[in-house]
């Protein structure tokens, strides 16, 4: 069903691999990494991502702060290790990703790693999500935030809530967060469990696509992960609106609760 692991920190670690020699990378594996209006931190986090893993997909998510012109010069000097994806217009994370990993399965990729583009996600934790792929190819990956200490005290509590209600929905499935960005996931039951619905496309992608994964029995395992929380004057930037957001994660836990009540039975005979 679940499993939890611990973790070494990554952002401790000083062992780097050069850009012309990545750590890890694979025909079946890759890493995509949706961004809307990033700034100047995208192309940071690029570069650091592709000194661990290739191959890295980027999706412009319709970015009018002209961030995708930062990477265009790692474009061309990788083009076999970065690729990226231009969407005219804003369609939201999970819309993107969808987009992006038809393309992947098109073109034989059977897993994706999910990234977020402000620096948040630790490189160096990419071998551990990948290795724990490799020998659990079934699973979901889901990475599992340890905070530091400056962490925006908002966030680290308030999704409390939404685990909550997520572990309610599944019968304690295993989704050990349901909002952290950076997962696994096999790519064929990521695609069955977005095609079902119409939901899923925004802000709302992590906790719906884990409770609908694990209504489908995909099995999940929790990998302790890192968080870093930039501040502005450090280049961080945040898609996340109090309100807005949080209405929305409201509603879909009330789709989400009726979906188990039908679903009840079955889950209970598993």
């Amino acid at each position: 069903m679940s499993l939890s692991l611990g973790f070494c920190d990554p952002f401790s670690m000083t062992d780097t691999q050069p850009l012309s020699n990545p750590a890890f990378s694979a025909t079946t594996h890759l890493i995509i990494i949706p961004s809307y209006n990033t700034g100047a931190i995208l192309e940071k986090t690029i570069r650091e991502v592709l000194q661990y893993y290739a191959p890295v997909w980027v999706v412009i998510d319709g970015s009018t702060d002209d961030s995708p012109a930062l990477l265009h010069a790692l474009a061309k000097q990788y083009p076999q290790r970065l690729k990226i994806i231009h969407l005219p217009e804003n369609i939201g994370k999970g819309a993107a990703i969808l987009t992006a990993i038809r393309q992947a399965q098109a073109q034989g990729f059977s897993h994706v790693l999910t990234m977020d583009a402000d620096l948040q996600h630790p490189a160096t934790s990419i071998a551990a999500f990948m290795q724990l792929s490799l020998k659990h190819p079934q699973a979901v990956i889901l990475g599992k935030p340890v905070f530091e200490a400056s962490a925006p005290t908002l966030r680290v509590q308030g999704r409390r809530i939404s685990n909550g209600w997520a572990n309610l929905e599944t019968l304690g499935w295993g989704i050990g967060d349901s909002l952290f960005g950076m997962r696994l996931y096999p790519i064929a039951d990521l695609i069955a469990v977005m095609d079902a619905t119409g939901w899923a496309r925004r802000f709302d992608f992590e906790p719906e696509v884990a409770v609908r994964l694990a209504w489908r029995g995909v099995p999940m395992i929790n990998l302790d992960t890192p968080v870093r929380y930039l501040r502005k004057e450090e280049g961080g930037v945040s898609q996340f609106r109090y309100l807005r957001d949080n209405i929305l994660l409201t509603g879909m836990h009330f789709r989400l609760f009726f979906g188990f009540l039908i679903r009840l039975p079955k889950l209970l005979s598993r």
